[in-house]
């Protein structure tokens, strides 16, 4: 039977080694109670948070609550990452068609699931700001419509045909490249456009300081308002199962970062690759993406 003093939140979140101790119940609290959604792939259910506050807790990706913020819904943002990446290896090509490099890419068909999908913000904002790709002199080719009903791809998209499928549409050429969700196997015949993508990576990394931000948590604005402690206990579970599942040894990069000092480096990038790609109207500061409780973490 439920403790009556214990707060139950319906909960999205997907299973890392960071969120472990949480989802096997290692970790629990006398506040809270994680309520998991039976989803095993999280990113399918973000339509749900945003379109229909379907969850009191969720992952989500961050240009999706950039845009969901834009438009108003009712979501309030932690300072806490549960899946941080570099992106440089996912934006592969068919080297059996045609040998290409970053500067190949004005005039060429490139797939891409989304505008919207962050993985896609980072790759085109790197491309743009740290390749000198112009970004409007590619071809963009959109499989789906973004998860806030609101928004909308931004101009010179263009869809792909129905029922088509990405990798399939790269492997028969009538893409030239594309990124994907996963990076291909080194037996897929596929290979990253980004050539020896890891040292990019390191060298990214050493010049941005920044970690590529792909999920973060949100909570309900209602939620956030009624029970700003309870927030806070989400938040410091969070924290603890990142440290039990997900520790990072010294000299290495921190791909999890927690805190709004942590977080700040990468949010100011992808927030300026995110209004340079015309998908928010505005480029705020990265304080307003917090409430006063989310602040003062």
């Amino acid at each position: 039977m439920r403790d009556p003093g214990v707060l139950a939140l319906h909960t999205l979140l997907g299973d890392y080694p960071g969120t472990r101790a949480l989802k096997t119940g290692e970790l629990g609290s006398a506040r809270v109670k994680l309520e998991f959604a039976d989803v095993k792939v999280p990113n399918r259910a973000f339509k749900q948070v945003v379109r229909e506050g379907a969850f009191d807790v969720a992952e989500l990706a961050i240009v999706t609550y950039l845009q969901a913020r834009a438009f108003g819904k009712p979501l309030v943002l932690l300072p806490a990452v549960v899946l941080g990446r570099f992106q440089h290896a996912y934006l592969v090509y068919n080297p059996a068609r045609a040998r290409l490099v970053p500067s190949d890419l004005p005039g060429r068909r490139v797939g891409i699931r989304s505008a919207s999908v962050t993985t896609v913000a980072w790759l085109r904002g790197l491309l743009a700001n740290d390749y000198g790709v112009d970004l409007e002199r590619v071809r963009w080719v959109t499989f789906e419509d973004a998860h806030v009903a609101e928004a909308q791809d931004p101009p010179g998209m263009e869809r792909a045909p129905a029922g088509r499928e990405i990798e399939a549409m790269l492997r028969d050429g009538w893409l030239d490249a594309a990124v994907l969700g996963a990076i291909p196997a080194p037996d897929s015949g596929l290979r990253p456009l980004i050539s020896d993508p890891e040292s990019a990576a390191r060298d990214w990394h050493a010049k941005h300081r920044a970690v590529p931000i792909n999920h973060m948590v949100v909570v309900k604005r209602s939620l956030a308002e009624a029970h700003p402690d309870a927030v806070k206990e989400v938040y410091r579970l969070l924290l603890e199962a990142r440290r039990i599942g997900a520790p990072t040894a010294a000299g290495e990069v921190e791909m999890l970062p927690f805190g709004m000092a942590a977080v700040r480096p990468g949010l100011e990038l992808i927030l300026d690759y995110a209004f340079q790609q015309r998908l928010i109207p505005r480029r705020c500061a990265v304080e307003e993406l917090f409430d006063d409780t989310m602040r003062s973490l």
